[in-house]
């Protein structure tokens, strides 16, 4: 599974660990997020998310 950044301040969201906090379980897919979530650190949607290569 692809690890995804947030563009605005460079948080990874990792499939690998999730979300805890945010209630998203490890090995939740970024697809799978339910549309509403927003990042943990700064607080902005997922359309503010960028698919990391490699």
């Amino acid at each position: 599974m692809a690890k995804w950044k947030c563009v605005v301040c460079d948080y990874e969201y990792n499939p690998e660990e999730g979300d805890p906090d945010g209630g998203i379980a490890p090995g939740t897919a970024f697809e799978d997020i339910p549309e509403d979530w927003t990042c943990p650190v700064c607080g902005v949607g997922k359309d503010n998310f960028e698919k990391m290569e490699g």
